[in-house]
């Protein structure tokens, strides 16, 4: 089960928080402050749960010994099935923390009133959504360190081997993070209880890993699928992860005869942009019951 957040209070203000002084003497406290106490929260009230622990950061972990130890062969110019894979796990990483934990998380919090609470306190309304995006972004951080201190010494995983390769897995984690992140909280008001978020949001993220090149070679899958996969964030991603991951050589043999860096931040741009009018305009704070 997912853990939910408790808006702690004391008096007016946050507890653990100390009040700053405005001119007319009135407690305030910064936004800033706020925010960092309300992510240091959530990734509190995230490692104790251990089931999402384990889905969260550990399942990526998981599915790349289980694949790599079955597929070891080399699948073209000088790349392994592991190699390929890694980028897609690195990418499906982000999407499972970003998209799919909030948009099963939240609802939890809306049935049991918490963000009803959080709505009632004086706490800017903005503060709980810079610690739901704090936390995804440490988590993120760390589920791809994890992932990579497993698969370089174990799989023989080459990690990127020029500054550029570096910068590119930097602003494609940034990008892809928060178009996922900001998707999960729209989607999020999709479930109608908490109890069929996991049945409504599951299904599509597995459809999109299985049609954006997480699991199979992206170029293999069907020419329909691999046109609406790049409709949608993770395909690109994946091949953004590609180009961090694997030999300029490979890039050849992408649909487009390349690795499409430029499009892929367009793409993924777009998405942050629509990601964050969808959560303006569809975001709710409480039950569709409770009006």
């Amino acid at each position: 089960m997912t853990a939910t957040t408790q808006p702690t209070t004391t008096g007016d203000r946050p507890a653990g928080l100390a009040p700053a002084r405005t001119g007319a003497g009135r407690p305030r406290v910064g936004l800033a402050r706020l925010g960092a106490h309300q992510i240091v929260l959530e990734l509190r009230q995230f490692a104790r749960s251990r089931e999402q622990v384990m889905f969260t950061i550990l399942f990526p972990v998981i599915m790349m010994v289980i694949f790599g130890s079955i597929f070891d062969a080399e699948i073209g110019a000088g790349v392994t099935y592991t190699q390929y894979f890694v980028s897609g796990m690195v990418a499906s990483g982000l999407m499972v923390t970003g998209f799919q934990a909030l948009a099963i998380q939240i609802p939890i919090e809306r049935d049991r009133g918490v963000l009803k609470r959080y709505r009632s306190t004086p706490m800017p309304r903005s503060v709980y959504f810079i610690g739901k995006v704090g936390m995804v972004i440490v988590l993120a951080v760390a589920q791809v360190v994890l992932l990579l201190a497993v698969a370089v010494p174990f799989f023989d995983v080459s990690l990127p081997a020029t500054g550029a390769r570096w910068l590119t897995l930097v602003w494609v984690i940034l990008l892809g993070t928060t178009a996922c992140t900001l998707m999960g909280i729209a989607f999020s008001s999709l479930p109608k209880s908490s109890r069929s978020a996991t049945a409504t949001v599951t299904p599509v993220a597995l459809v999109l890993q299985f049609i954006s090149g997480v699991f199979f070679i992206f170029t293999e899958l069907p020419s329909w699928m691999q046109q609406v996969a790049a409709l949608f964030p993770l395909k690109w991603m994946c091949q953004g992860m590609r180009a961090v991951f694997l030999p300029d050589a490979y890039g050849a043999q992408e649909p487009a005869g390349g690795y499409e860096l430029g499009r892929a931040a367009v793409v993924l741009a777009v998405w942050c942009v629509l990601g964050l009018v969808l959560c303006l305009a569809t975001f709710r704070w409480t039950r569709r019951q409770d009006g």
